[in-house]
């Protein structure tokens, strides 16, 4: 599952980058989001599959804090990019004729640099408050299901969810892997 999530993420970034037709807020936004779907997942994947693999739960201090600290960053950037993408599509659906004046390249830079220094201010609260607070007892295999849905799963799945049913991602994708599309037939190049 981590593989397809950072291979899947890769090849969004990678047909969005290199095809000029994608070059839009919309792709643009949907290149971030996978670049911080791979970052989010990578932060705790990895450890995880260390563990499992040698049976050990040790962590140091310090690795746990610099853990806690880029699952907590991009996890906030995941929720802020998801709102400038709601954003995105609010402008294009409401207001077309005004979408390419409003959604201008510098806004759109602006506003993915606004989601990024607003995690970072917003992680010293929120963190302040979740380790100040008393601890609630869960069951640990219940935590550790929803752990792996909202770390795993979902940046393996955002890949798919946005770009399956997308025309124009299936054509740069092809492009990107060398194969041709014409008039329904597919054609290796």
């Amino acid at each position: 599952m981590y593989l397809i999530t950072v291979f899947g993420n890769l090849l969004l970034i990678l047909a969005v980058s290199s095809d000029s037709h994608l070059h839009t807020p919309m792709y643009f936004f949907l290149a971030n989001l996978s670049f911080v779907d791979i970052c989010f997942t990578s932060t705790t994947v990895p450890k995880m599959l260390w563990n499992i693999q040698t049976q050990s739960k040790v962590i140091t201090y310090e690795g746990c804090l610099s853990q806690m600290f880029f699952f907590i960053l991009f996890a906030g950037l995941d929720f802020f990019l998801l709102t400038v993408m709601a954003y995105d599509r609010f402008v294009a659906i409401c207001h077309p004729l005004h979408y390419m004046v409003t959604m201008n390249p510098w806004l759109c830079g602006l506003m993915v640099l606004v989601s990024w220094l607003s995690v970072v201010s917003l992680f010293y609260c929120t963190s302040l408050g979740v380790y100040l607070s008393s601890a609630v007892t869960q069951s640990s295999h219940a935590s550790a299901v929803a752990s792996v849905m909202y770390t795993v799963v979902t940046p393996m799945l955002n890949p798919f969810i946005y770009s399956l049913r997308n025309k124009d991602i299936k054509r740069a994708l092809m492009r990107f892997s060398g194969i041709a599309v014409r008039k329904g037939t597919i054609v290796l190049g």
